[in-house]
């Protein structure tokens, strides 16, 4: 779509590409979700969401044509990435497949994220850089943005992990798993740097699942994930740094993540 054809428009445009990974051998499909304000490039932001399919589920469009209607929005253009078949081994963490050998090829999926997926971007909108760049996406999705930023700050600004697999673990429970050395992602901010400018935004539903491997009273998504925010602190990050949402009966699914979407986008992007 030409750009002069973007600019006259009132709401966010959803443009569908395909392309070629040669790092994950397959083809991708990304949804980019313009905003009317995409011609005034220095205050664009960019935001990733993995799980790019599930987007209407949100639904995304419906709820940035909102908050953009209501002058609530910082020009904001989203990127949503399709998962592949093999969404449980590009997904994960890159240094380290789970006990399983999941996430053994998420390291590739980093590669094309930035070899292959941010220079399709920059060329496309004839966009050298973007305001900030960010990442988010739901469950194991979340976990494989928060990985993505984590090890790229120097790249990212923001980070948005909704009911994240924040449990992908090297151990099993039944071969001697320990919360202190076994769960992947606290692992490395507990051996990572901190990065000053770095913000995240992590919401869990206190009906998320029902598992409670520690009984003590407290699902293990949330444990998992107050477990993190405990890392980050140990770092340095502060409250100003970090937005934890309890979302109260919310479940694992999208009808749960939509409903704090809106509150994502205002808190990174909001006017």
């Amino acid at each position: 779509m030409p750009m002069d054809a973007l600019q006259e428009t009132t709401n966010f445009t959803v443009v569908a590409h395909t392309l070629y990974s040669q790092y994950l051998e397959r083809n991708v499909e990304v949804e980019f979700y313009v905003p009317p304000d995409m011609h005034v490039l220095e205050e664009v932001s960019l935001l990733f969401f993995n799980d790019g399919q599930d987007l209407v589920k949100i639904p995304l469009l419906e709820k940035l044509n909102q908050l953009n209607a209501e002058n609530k929005l910082t020009p904001l253009l989203c990127v949503g990435i399709y998962c592949g078949e093999e969404r449980k081994r590009e997904y994960g963490v890159a240094f380290s497949p789970d006990y399983l050998g999941r996430g053994d090829k998420a390291g590739l999926y980093t590669k094309f994220i930035f070899d292959e997926l941010l220079p399709f971007v920059r060329k496309k909108f004839h966009a050298p850089s973007f305001k900030e760049k960010a990442f988010a996406g739901f469950s194991l999705g979340g976990l494989s943005a928060l990985d993505i930023v984590w090890n790229h700050a120097t790249e990212f600004a923001k980070v948005g992990v909704f009911s994240g697999s924040l449990w992908w673990r090297r151990k099993a429970y039944d071969e001697g798993y320990n919360d202190e050395t076994d769960r992947l992602m606290h692992l490395q901010v507990q051996h990572g740097t901190f990065y000053p400018w770095l913000q995240f935004f992590l919401q869990c539903g206190t009906l998320d699942e029902t598992a409670d491997r520690n009984n003590n009273g407290v699902i293990d998504s949330i444990d998992d994930t107050l477990d993190l925010i405990i890392a980050l602190k140990a770092k340095g990050f502060t409250d100003a740094h970090i937005h934890y949402l309890l979302v109260e009966n919310g479940k694992h699914n999208f009808t749960t993540w939509g409903s704090a979407m809106t509150e994502f986008l205002l808190w990174g992007w909001g006017k």
